[in-house]
């Protein structure tokens, strides 16, 4: 596939440094992450018609997705690494396999305040008054600079949270004075204390003196031709300058990392074709998801100025509609949706409502006495609106539904019932990208390479995997439910019990009842009435297996 100007004219600008670079497909997904000690010259590599003969099937199908890239550049390489593995958790790129499990990069933790505070290795950072260093993008370095900071100011090694004078007697530190112990007295606390806040100021970075004498020493070594020893301190100062050099920590992506081409001039773009009255900060876009009419769910993905924002999102499963009919699922969800937002905004219940006029008027007939006022004060503050304490409005300033007119209607009737038609509700066909409106208004067709049609893509894109995601849980339970959940009195202990007593159903159908009498949780009774179930359920379930449903 020939190379855009597009790409070859932003190749050109990408700087020799270190950083991470993010590949994107037509509809502004990133699909890929990777890291560069040099940007210019990895990004290039993926643009080389002469290196592509030596790719394998998965690069080439890489490559031929690849609309865009954004660059991000960081100070060093060990920083690319931390925010190269933070993007793959938090993107979950299709072509990325590497980072997408949940385990974060290692931490030293310190508690000044203990008893005799120690250092330990660890990979979540909390809120509890520790110091923390890190995070390190090799444990292994961290684990040999950490065995060298104990030797250097005598800190101790073991594990017991507080020493006592019985661990004393076996520790090894303590008997080659590598520690202290403070654990029998050796020194006070406080003399401790100043061993573990030098200890501190090495890992923040004050280790030139020990770096200059462990190279005096590795050249005193090379010159006695000692060359193994010479080697061994040659890696432990590269150790050393990798563990106390200075990383970002990344806990969140930084806020100049686009993800997005623009994310912002796409907003102002859906607002202008639309004919908005303002740039549509928080869209919410709704699919739904069933298979002939089964584990029917729908879902809602909330985007934040053109950016996914996933503390908004929510799942639902459809319960009042019958058979296939995505427009009346559609209408459910939308109908409960803002029925809670509205509730959640201080619009009073019907409850409250019925309690406070059997108060207020209990009051006015002087049948109330003075604690049951107070009550209906209580009652009237309760049901009176209240402003909402998110940051960000509970209601949306536009609506997009994965499907076309008829959803689209649906969903608008729904919203005039409970009084919010002046939200702007769209749809986005599939086929043609057509965006559709209340009425009977003909669609809107904007280009596929419409910053606006872009963004919709993103959140109906996104609200297409979340629902489809959600159903496939709901089937992979429904699947891996038991014969034996359909029998009452049996619960999920006695079911894992049956199961490792016999193996299987088929097994347990063959036994006696006195086999599963002697099961933990089962009486003869109870016995004799389980294997009755599975007699009659023999046939449904070979029926079942021979169709294969």
């Amino acid at each position: 596939m020939p190379i855009s100007d597009h790409i070859r004219n932003k190749v050109s600008q990408v700087p020799h440094k270190p950083g991470v670079y993010l590949m994107k497909d037509r509809f502004g997904t990133v699909i890929y992450v990777g890291k560069a000690r040099d940007l210019r010259r990895r990004v290039s590599q993926y643009f080389h018609p002469s290196r592509r003969m030596g790719w394998d099937l998965k690069f080439n199908a890489l490559v031929d997705a690849i609309h865009d890239f954004d660059v991000h550049v960081v100070r060093s390489e060990p920083e690319a690494l931390l925010l190269e593995g933070r993007l793959i958790k938090e993107l979950r790129p299709k072509y990325n396999v590497s980072f997408r499990d949940d385990k974060r990069f290692a931490l030293l933790k310190v508690r000044l305040d203990d008893p005799i505070p120690r250092f330990t290795i660890t990979r979540i950072e909390q809120d509890d008054g520790a110091r923390y260093f890190g995070p390190f993008v090799s444990t292994g370095a961290l684990r040999r600079t950490l065995n060298l900071v104990r030797h250097r100011f005598n800190l101790r090694g073991c594990n017991a949270a507080t020493p006592t004078e019985h661990d004393y007697r076996h520790c090894l530190y303590a008997h080659l004075r590598v520690c202290t112990a403070p654990c029998i007295g050796n020194v006070t606390r406080e003399q401790y204390l100043m061993q573990v806040r030098a200890a501190c100021d090495f890992l923040d970075g004050e280790c030139e003196e020990m770096a200059r004498t462990l190279e005096d020493q590795m050249r005193k070594a090379a010159a006695n031709q000692d060359f193994e020893k010479a080697a061994e301190l040659r890696d432990l100062i590269a150790d050393i300058r990798r563990t106390t050099s200075r990383t970002g920590k990344y806990k969140r992506l930084p806020p100049n990392l686009p993800v997005a081409s623009d994310p912002e001039a796409e907003v102002q773009a859906l607002a202008k074709a639309l004919e908005l009255p303002g740039p549509p900060a928080r869209i919410e876009g709704y699919d739904v998801s069933n298979i002939s009419g089964t584990f029917k769910v729908a879902s809602l993905v909330t985007f934040w100025n053109g950016r996914p924002d996933r503390a908004g999102y929510r799942r639902f499963k459809i319960k009042t509609v019958e058979g296939q009919d995505d427009v009346a699922c559609i209408a459910e969800t939308i109908r409960r949706r803002y029925s809670r937002v509205l509730g959640d905004a201080g619009e009073p219940s019907v409850a409250d409502l019925q309690r406070l006029a059997d108060d207020v008027a209990g009051a006015v007939r002087g049948r109330l006495g003075r604690k049951n006022q107070d009550s209906a004060a209580a009652a009237i503050e309760r049901a009176a609106p209240r402003p909402p304490a998110q940051t960000k409005p509970l209601l949306p300033d536009l609506i997009l539904i994965d499907g076309g007119r008829g959803q689209v209607n649906a969903a608008f009737a729904e919203l005039e019932k409970l009084g919010l038609q002046h939200i702007p509700v769209i749809g986005l066909a599939k086929e043609f990208e057509e965006i559709y409106r209340p009425g009977g208004a003909p669609p809107l067709r904007l280009g596929l390479d419409h910053p606006a049609i872009k963004l919709l893509q993103r959140v109906r894109d996104e609200s297409h995997r979340v629902a489809n995601s959600y159903n496939a849980r709901l089937r992979l339970r429904k699947i891996s439910e038991s014969v034996l959940d359909e029998f009452p009195g049996i619960g999920e202990a006695r079911k894992q019990a049956l199961l490792k007593r016999f193996g299987s159903v088929q097994r347990l159908r063959r036994a006696t009842v006195d086999e599963v009498a002697e099961v933990p949780g089962f009486g003869r009774e109870l016995a004799a009435g389980l294997l009755e179930f599975l007699a009659r359920t023999r046939p449904r379930e070979s029926q079942r297996d021979a169709t294969g449903t």
